[in-house]
């Protein structure tokens, strides 16, 4: 490849702390020491805590970045990929120690998730979907069953899919129709659930269903065998494969009373729970893809040249990468401030969530659709990385709780505090309306 001419040999821009060099490719590969993005200010990791992100690193440059594209060529479950994070003790992170796992706090967590989102939406998706399905299990199981399944799920032996949306309900969870009701030492089950991930490699479901008597909602551990079950063929959709969804259908399925999870009436507040662990996750995979999608934007910029300079030389293309990184790190603070409430138990934790689950959603829909933008026709082809960038982005908006949705859960919450809240003293006293 011909170097490039002396007067583009080093040419530097800042942006905030990060500095891109230009300079002729194999150069620049030698040079290049620091990643684009580096550990956030304000996340602080122990050494064990920095040893797992490190190794999660390394993971990604040599096995789940290098097969992304291949992983996402089909939507069927990749078991390559989720072995591997079993074996390497990724999926323990989300299960106590006494049960094999590491116990891992959320702060750790994103971290991991945002690595993995950074090359591929499939292996991070599997360690926020092990969370999300299998957390009830670790809340609410009975102590016997906490033993029997948690060792199993932890080393990746079996597996829990997370069913909760219906045809009429997905983040409203009190409009669920699936009924259970109590049959002396069983329960029987009734109704259906839609765009359940995992259903098809599931050993166990996860159901939310309303109780017949009343307005509480119970959890039900289901064996995907149950007479009474049946599970459609996996669903074709835009993105994320990897992790194909199915229907699920339950007619007169009787569950015994030891696979409760929970009390009766606890289903709404273990749903809850493990929403809330998995609207953060959601919040890293979709930071880890606007750093990648920066990344790879950026590279591209030192490489292609136009009108006689590099890309990355004209003001539109700086001010394009200036905006990305800035509003990255903006939310990257964000979800990290979410993470820490979780781990400390913050009253206010839900709406740190909700916030930075929409924040992060949001501006990875609009950094990869820049960055494919910025690389041109280069970035639409589909042996590109960009393009399943793209496709996978949307769905970080809608899982787990729409933008719309949270907007509306923020709002209402900001209008309620509001209400009760001690004054702007610029205000004088008596209602505005007399202003």
């Amino acid at each position: 490849m011909t170097p490039c001419a002396p007067r583009h040999r080093k040419l530097v821009f800042r942006l905030s702390k990060y500095q891109l060099d230009f300079w002729p490719p194999a150069a620049k590969m030698a040079a290049m020491t620091q990643r684009l993005f580096s550990d956030h200010l304000l996340l602080t990791l122990d050494a064990d805590e920095q040893a797992m992100v490190t190794k999660v690193r390394a993971l990604c440059r040599d096995v789940f970045g290098p097969q992304a594209a291949t992983v996402a060529q089909r939507d069927v479950f990749a078991w390559d990929t989720f072995r591997t994070l079993a074996r390497e003790g990724i999926v323990a992170t989300a299960f106590p120690r006494e049960y094999g796992g590491t116990d891992a706090r959320q702060v750790l967590r994103i971290r991991i998730i945002e690595e993995l989102g950074r090359v591929c939406s499939t292996s991070a998706s599997m360690i926020t979907g092990t969370d999300l399905s299998a957390r009830a299990v670790v809340a609410g199981a009975s102590p016997a069953l906490r033993a029997e399944l948690l060792p199993k799920l932890c080393a990746g032996e079996i597996q829990t899919a997370f069913a909760l949306t219906e045809a009429g309900a997905g983040s409203d969870v009190r409009g669920l129709a699936s009924v259970a009701r109590r049959d002396g030492d069983h329960y029987v089950l009734n109704g259906g659930k839609k765009f359940i991930t995992r259903a098809t490699t599931a050993d166990w479901l996860m159901v939310i269903a309303r109780m017949e008597q009343g307005d509480g909602f119970i959890g039900l551990l289901v064996a995907r065998d149950a007479p009474g079950v049946h599970i459609s063929a996996e669903v074709g959709k835009l993105g994320w494969f990897g992790v194909p969804i199915s229907t699920l259908a339950f007619t007169d399925v009787r569950v015994p009373a030891t696979h409760r999870l929970g009390e009766e009436g606890d289903g709404f507040a273990l749903a809850q729970d493990a929403l809330l662990r998995a609207r953060i996750g959601h919040a890293a995979m979709a930071l880890g893809r606007a750093i990648g999608a920066v990344e790879i934007a950026a590279t591209y910029a030192c490489d292609r040249s136009t009108f006689g300079k590099p890309l990355g030389e004209h003001q539109g293309v700086q001010w394009m990468l200036a905006d990305m990184v800035t509003q990255i790190e903006a939310s990257r603070a964000l979800v990290f401030a979410a993470a820490q409430k979780y781990d400390r138990g913050d009253t206010d934790t839900a709406m740190f969530a909700s916030m930075a689950k929409l924040h992060a959603t949001d501006l990875c829909m609009k950094v990869v659709t820049d960055a494919l933008q910025l690389t041109g026709g280069r970035g639409y082809l589909t042996d590109f990385p960009l393009e399943r960038f793209f496709r996978d982005a949307k769905l970080n908006q809608i899982g787990e709780g729409a933008s719309e949705v949270h907007k509306s859960v923020i709002g209402r919450d900001v209008a309620r505090r509001a209400a009760i809240a001690e004054r702007n003293p610029c205000l004088r006293d008596g209602p505005l309306t007399e202003y």
